[in-house]
């Protein structure tokens, strides 16, 4: 019998306690902003507001980014760039297997 009174007394004053009121008043937060103090407004610390772009502006959803200035390579550019990272990587291995020689000769006998 008690839980019919409570959905009862739910029900009734569910209007009241809602946050969709037409004239733009809401009795419950107005309350809950006496009990509770609005938090104050935080300043920025300067190295972010230094790093932010006073122009940006979000892209808002269901709008393509803006395309890219970067073009994309061309395959002999590709070509070009693999050749470069392959000679660049037998470089490399090479001076490793000189500095692990090195490193085998400079180890004295146990």
């Amino acid at each position: 019998m008690r839980f019919p009174l409570r959905r009862a007394l739910l029900l009734t004053l569910a209007p009241a306690l809602s946050a969709c009121v037409l004239d733009g008043s809401n009795p419950v937060r107005d309350a809950a902003r006496a009990i509770v103090p609005a938090p104050k407004p935080v300043e920025a610390p300067d190295f972010v507001a230094r790093s932010r772009h006073p122009d940006i502006d979000y892209v808002p959803v269901g709008t393509s980014a803006p395309p890219r200035p970067v073009r994309a390579k061309s395959a002999a550019g590709v070509k070009d760039l693999e050749a470069e990272l392959d000679a660049s990587r037998r470089r490399n291995e090479a001076k490793g297997r000189d500095a692990a020689g090195a490193g085998a000769a400079a180890k004295p006998a146990p």
